[in-house]
């Protein structure tokens, strides 16, 4: 990505002059070797933590890209580092998977981390052998020898391990840096002037359980790559606005949005560089949030996107009836959801791109080490649209985490509550309502949806929830309202935090405010007498019923 910023540089100069409030001259001397060549490489060996890697790097900021440890690539001016990533695998398994670390490092700096550092002191003559008690949890360092990778690292400081192998012999020409109370090599460097700097750490500096580990990353990335820290929101944005008006140039861009904050940031990304060329469509699928569709559209026109509002909630409705199998729900709705939107982009001309909110780990999951996972459930997307209508794709998100897509649209100027708001299925409501969709039970949960997410924002409890919703159940209870019998639904409140979804806990909401929602919910909506609140986690539950 950077590379191909380069000839793009000498044509934004002038705007980013502008936008620092340097000379021309002075910010290309100053940005110049960042677009050229601030990138990290992180070689992933099929680890649970290789995004947490990536995500540390970037809170750094510093750019850097994951890829696959057998996918070939060529070291060149753009690439400061590389990252060996964790592994499940042993060094010793048969098809343990290895590269050539000595020839990388003759040419960059390099970080090998669990595996990464295993592998690397086997390649080069050490012993690396099953431990006789597998450390995984909370370890205390214990440092040997000043290094500037540990420099303003505590003595004793707490590190995260996970591993079962253990390195019981470092070759020549290491030595040992860190070690803890179990395992005699933690941390360890290639001495003298061979090559370029080569350090490991059996531990993991990016979770949250290393406490020191962001400084040590830092150490690398700043100390020892010479990082220049200029990956920012602001610089994003002026850099992707001029690749897409390379890329677009006097061609349009249709793209399906959602009112999430993927679609919605992309958006504005796009119609920042091309304005009205960008044609945005909005369906209302009828199974929407409360107000949804109007309260989008608004917000769409202030932000001075051009979208047409779609209202096809009656053809939605029509083909969801006697469908009560979740899958048959996705499937149904997104096959709708694509012949809306190619409907609608026949009565548009010169269409040449679709755009799209694909953000990184979305890349990353198509070309993981393991390849694609199972599908656990259909996606609502556009599918394979851009081979249907012949189409380029548009992606200026697919380099971003979650949490960078944010920052970037509230550089962008996008309203807060829209950039904050919580994840919500493709297939929206559809899927919150257990059973088959009928518009009367579509109205009912988005009427207690509705008092359940203002009752979070009352009481300053949305922004610390990850994702919070409301379930209808297919379960019927009876209950008492003054004197007469009631026999009605059953809602489930749902709330979890989380970091990007992956996992996620339940949410510890208080039980005065739940005792609030429930009373106002079986008060205030007709057929609904009883609330339940799910304190299941993920795993082994998913955050969504269906």
């Amino acid at each position: 990505m950077c590379g191909s910023f380069f000839l793009l540089f000498k044509k934004m100069l002038p705007i980013a002059a502008t936008y620092f409030k340097l000379p021309s001259h002075s910010f290309y001397k100053r940005y110049c070797s960042y677009i050229m060549t601030e990138k990290i490489l992180i070689l992933d060996f099929g680890s649970q933590y290789t995004q947490l890697i990536a995500r540390a790097v970037r809170e750094a900021n510093v750019f850097c890209e994951i890829v696959p440890y057998h996918k070939d690539f060529t070291p060149d001016e753009n690439l400061k580092g590389i990252i060996l990533s964790g592994s499940p695998f042993s060094v010793n398994d048969d098809k343990a998977p290895v590269i050539d670390v000595k020839s990388l490092n003759e040419k960059l700096p390099i970080l090998g981390i669990c595996y990464g550092a295993q592998l690397t002191a086997k390649l080069y003559g050490g012993k690396v052998e099953k431990s006789n008690k597998r450390e995984y949890g909370r370890a205390q360092l214990h440092i040997e020898k000043e290094d500037v990778l540990l420099a303003g690292v505590s003595d004793t400081s707490q590190v995260w391990m996970s591993h079962g192998d253990t390195i019981l012999e470092l070759p020549e020409p290491f030595e040992i840096l860190a070690t803890t109370a179990n395992i005699p090599v933690a941390a360890y460097r290639k001495k003298g002037h061979d090559g370029k700097p080569l350090h490991a750490l059996q531990f993991h500096p990016e979770v949250y359980h290393s406490v020191e580990g962001k400084k040590i990353l830092f150490n690398f990335l700043v100390n020892i790559c010479s990082c220049t820290q200029d990956w920012t929101p602001a610089g994003f944005v002026n850099e992707t606005v001029e690749k897409i008006k390379q890329q677009v140039g006097n061609g349009q861009v249709i793209m399906a949005l959602s009112g999430g904050v993927d679609s919605t940031v992309a958006a504005t990304l796009i119609s920042k560089a091309i304005g009205d060329r960008l044609h945005g469509i909005f369906v209302d699928n009828g199974v929407l949030r409360k107000n949804e569709f109007e309260q989008v559209l608004e917000t769409y026109k202030t932000i001075g996107l051009n979208v047409k509002g779609v209202d096809r909630k009656d053809l939605f409705y029509n083909e969801l009836k006697g469908q009560s199998d979740p899958e048959a729900k996705r499937k149904t709705i997104g096959r709708l959801f694509i012949d809306v939107f190619q409907e609608e982009a026949t009565n548009l001309t010169g269409i040449d791109f679709l755009g799209q909110g694909t953000i990184y780990p979305d890349v990353i999951e198509s070309v993981s080490v393991h390849g694609p996972s199972v599908t656990i459930k259909s996606h609502h997307n556009v599918g394979g649209l851009p081979e249907k209508m012949h189409l380029g794709l548009v992606e200026p998100l697919k380099y971003l985490f979650k949490d960078e897509v944010r920052k970037v649209g509230l550089e962008l100027g996008i309203p807060t509550d829209m950039i904050n708001r919580h994840p919500f299925p493709g297939p929206g409501l559809a899927i919150r309502i257990l059973g088959e969709v009928t518009e009367e039970k579509v109205k009912m949960l988005q009427e207690a949806d509705d008092i359940y997410v203002r009752g979070l924002k009352e009481y300053n409890l949305y922004n610390s929830v990850w994702q919070a919703g409301s379930i209808l159940l297919p379960v019927k209870s009876v209950g008492v309202m003054g004197d007469e019998r009631t026999y009605e639904f059953t809602l489930a409140l749902r709330a979890v935090t989380s970091v990007d979804g992956m996992t996620a806990d339940w949410a510890h909401l208080p039980y005065e405010f739940l005792a609030h929602i429930s009373n106002e919910i079986i008060n205030s909506v007709r057929g609904i007498n009883r609330v339940v609140y799910d304190i299941s986690s993920k795993p082994p539950a998913t955050i969504e019923w269906e």
